[in-house]
Parts: structure tokens; C-alpha cells; sequence
């Protein structure tokens, strides 16, 4: 699934060729995403100016004055900037059109989502239901080591699937965890409460590298992410832990092991992480 570096890639790819530019019409080739599209809605946006092209989360918000359409890219979804003439394969379900650019969402398993809301403030939109119960942004400067320590105090679950929390913080997907977590020198199944200020201190740092890495290195390619010109990232080539299952760590040259917390496959060292 992509998460907040792999949003914030197609953000930065396609907003300098659409932010500006006037929708000049909208193709929903399906009745329905995760939720119904926009078609009803169609009149209030096409024809509007793109305005501003803004990430909350993993969700993409594309504002046009009179208000925003939210943009979800789900399990496997990718946004392609396409010339118009480009012909739509069996998976394209959505083309959004800004003169001569295509922007077509490709979807194989419909769980992404199109949403049209409402409203020309931003923090008007931050009040819808999708996006209301958000966690913190984890690059913004208010995450620190001290807010860290206030939202963790006294919790029992162990630190990795917290970082997952994203009523808590948002856009630390499992991948992104587990690499935090070993640049940090902290164990996954360590209790989020119990963790130190000093060692906070490290974890913040290595959270905001690990996920400022990868969006330099264009995500993280797994299954179907691809960049809005159709070329993949490669974050996966600087894991430290994650997928690396009996393969020597990269520190110490002992086995990274694995184990399951919450449904997901954790990966780590037991020597540099403690």
C-alpha cells in the first residue's frame, strides 16, 4: 500500500505540470472506488482552476476554489500523467483532464478513492469524517521527541505498531516503522511507554530521515507503486531490516529475524536493537 513517502512522490510529480491549469473536462469509467465518484459533482469542479495540489496523510487534495477533490490511492493505486490521446487500459478508471495532460488513476483493485468536498478553507475540509481523526503530520516540526513523550505516556503496546497508529501519527506504514525503528537502536516489541526521553530523542530524528530518504529515493516500488511517469522508486535498496529475513545485518553481520505484531510481519536485529 502506499504510504506517506510514495503520496508525497506522486504529489510532488504532478503538481508542477497541473497546479495552474484549468480542468478542462473528467472521465469516470466506473460507477465506484471505495466510494461512489463524483459524478453529480461533476459541474462543480470541471472547468474550475487548479488552485493548489496539498498531501494530508496519504490522501491528495486538489483544490479548486470552491472546494477539493480528495484523492486516495488505496491498495494499488497510481496516478499517470498522460497525454490526452493516450488510450485507457481495462484498470484506468478515472482520467481528469487539464488541456493536453491526462491525469488518469489506475486502480486493479478499486480500493482507492475519489471524493468531491464541499468548501473553498482548507481547515473546512480537515473537518471531513476521511481526514478529522488524522494523527500528527510526522515531518512537521510540532513532532518532536517531547510531544512523542506526552502521547505515549503510559501505553503498554509495544512501540511499533503505535508508530502504525495513524489516529496517532500518520503515513508510518509497516516498512517505514520497522526501518525507524532500527536506525533508532530500539526493539519493536519495546513498551511505547516505557521508552526514555534520550532514547525518543533518536527515534524522532530517525523517523524524519527514514521517511525524507525515501521520498529521495522515490518510494518504495512494491507490487503495483509506480511514479506518475511510469518509473519506480528505490527505497528498497537502502533496508536496513525490512524483507531482509535471515540476511546478515548491514551493522553487525548477525541474522535480522522476524516475528508478527498486529497482522504485520516485523523485521529487526537483536543486537542493534534493543
Amino acid at each position: 500500500m502506499p504510504e506517506l513517502p510514495e503520496v508525497e512522490v506522486t504529489r510532488r510529480g504532478i503538481a508542477p505540470a497541473l497546479v495552474g491549469r484549468r480542468l478542462t473536462s473528467a472521465d469516470f469509467r466506473a460507477p465506484a472506488l471505495r466510494y461512489p465518484l463524483p459524478h453529480a459533482h461533476r459541474a462543480a469542479f470541471v472547468g474550475q482552476r487548479l488552485i493548489d495540489l496539498t498531501r494530508r496523510a496519504k490522501y491528495l487534495l486538489l483544490n479548486f476554489g470552491t472546494g477539493h477533490l480528495l484523492i486516495h490511492l488505496g491498495m494499488s493505486g497510481s496516478l499517470r500523467l498522460l497525454s490526452t490521446n493516450t488510450p485507457a487500459q481495462k484498470h484506468d478508471h478515472v482520467d481528469l483532464v487539464f488541456d493536453q495532460t491526462t491525469l488518469r488513476l489506475r486502480d486493479p483493485r478499486r480500493f482507492g478513492a475519489i471524493l468531491w468536498l464541499e468548501g473553498d478553507v482548507i481547515n473546512d475540509v480537515l473537518t471531513h469524517p476521511l481526514l478529522a481523526r488524522l494523527g500528527i503530520e510526522p515531518l512537521d516540526e510540532a513532532f518532536d521527541a517531547n510531544w512523542l513523550k506526552n502521547e505515549l505516556t503510559g501505553l503498554k503496546s509495544a512501540i511499533k505498531p503505535v508508530l502504525m497508529d495513524s489516529h496517532r501519527m500518520v503515513g508510518i506504514g509497516n516498512i517505514y516503522a520497522t526501518e525507524s525503528l532500527f536506525r533508532a537502536g530500539i526493539h519493536p516489541r519495546t513498551a511505547a511507554g516505557k521508552i526514555s526521553l534520550a532514547r525518543l530523542q533518536r527515534l524522532v530524528p530517525a523517523i524524519k530521515t527514514t521517511l525524507n530518504a525515501a521520498i529521495e529515493a522515490g518510494g518504495s516500488s512494491l507490487r503495483d507503486f509506480i511514479h506518475s511517469d511510469g518509473s519506480s522508486g528505490y527505497f528498497q535498496q537502502q533496508y536496513f531490516a525490512y524483507g531482509r529475513t535471515g540476511e546478515p545485518c548491514h551493522l553487525c553481520g548477525q541474522p535480522i529475524r522476524e516475528i508478527k505484531q498486529a497482522q504485520r510481519t516485523t523485521f529487526y536485529c537483536a543486537h542493534c536493537q534493543r
